[in-house]
């Protein structure tokens, strides 16, 4: 009886036992905001591990399913620009036609395949781009995608591996998400917070630099001492050529951020009262 039971129990023991050993090619998540638009990336990252990659294992003019494993998915908050197209709010699967002087690259609606799909729907074809690859410095082990060069419009979706990166332009539509949330916000009991951005980000995006002077001083009106809002205000002053006015705001900046101890925006002062007193 007792060797019965420490049968089944070995039995038991080694039937659910499991192997635990790294991937070949690891999954990740990338999740980044873009301007003001949510992007998230999800892929398989194969290594080169002493084998040729472009034009061998990934070929020259076939579909290729741009990474490992299951698909590679990108998904967007917001209807976006790529390479100057538009595409939909949405989840896609990333797959891509790659060539010596020229890559496709696929934006497909389906993202639930093991890899390229069975049957190709160009239905499901949301967007298609052609994009110029270029050389890299150093060989990439590690295939890597990657949001680049972010600014407030946009970014530089690369696709990078061995010499070759494939840099996909893609704008977001910040302006207009700000721009409609600057005006509803100004006709709706705006506080200081709600003036200084939107004088800040006229300022910063060449918009109506008197709108901005105007609400740069409604905010110092409704909430006095902030050294960071008359720093703005002086460049604002400034990019108007109101060089008294600039001098006069960027000298209680510097008082408030000695008081503060804040030394970047002494410094920042400092090089500006210079300046503008020239």
């Amino acid at each position: 009886m007792k060797k019965s039971i420490l049968l089944v129990l070995l039995t038991y023991s080694f039937g659910y036992a499991q192997v635990v050993a790294p991937q070949p090619s690891p999954s990740t998540t990338v999740k980044q905001v873009v301007g003001l638009t949510d992007v998230e990336l999800s892929y398989s990252r194969p290594s080169m591990r002493g084998r040729t990659i472009m034009g061998a294992l990934v070929p020259y003019g076939e579909m290729w399913r741009t990474g490992a494993n299951r698909n590679t998915t990108l998904q967007f908050s917001d209807a976006v620009l790529v390479e100057g197209k538009s595409l939909a709010a949405g989840t896609y699967a990333l797959f891509t036609r790659p060539g010596k002087a020229l890559w496709e690259v696929f934006f497909y609606t389906k993202t639930d395949n093991g890899g390229l799909p069975s049957e190709w729907d160009a239905k499901a074809v949301a967007l298609v781009v052609e994009v110029t690859p270029t050389s890299l410095n150093e060989s990439l082990e590690t295939f890597t995608i990657a949001l680049e060069n972010l600014h407030n419009n946009g970014a530089t979706l690369s696709l990078n591996w061995e010499n070759t990166s494939v840099p996909i332009q893609v704008e977001v539509p910040t302006d207009s998400k700000t721009m409609a949330s600057i005006t509803k916000t100004m006709n709706n009991n705006p506080n200081a917070d709600d003036m200084y951005a939107a004088a800040v980000y006229y300022l910063q995006n060449d918009k109506d630099l008197n709108k901005a002077k105007e609400w740069i001083a409604k905010s110092i009106a409704m909430e006095d001492g902030k050294y960071w809002v008359y720093r703005q205000q002086s460049l604002i002053l400034a990019a108007l050529n109101e060089k008294d006015a600039a001098l006069e705001a960027a000298k209680k900046s510097l008082a408030l951020a000695e008081a503060a101890g804040n030394q970047d925006y002494v410094r920042l002062n400092t090089a500006a009262i210079a300046e503008w007193s020239k």
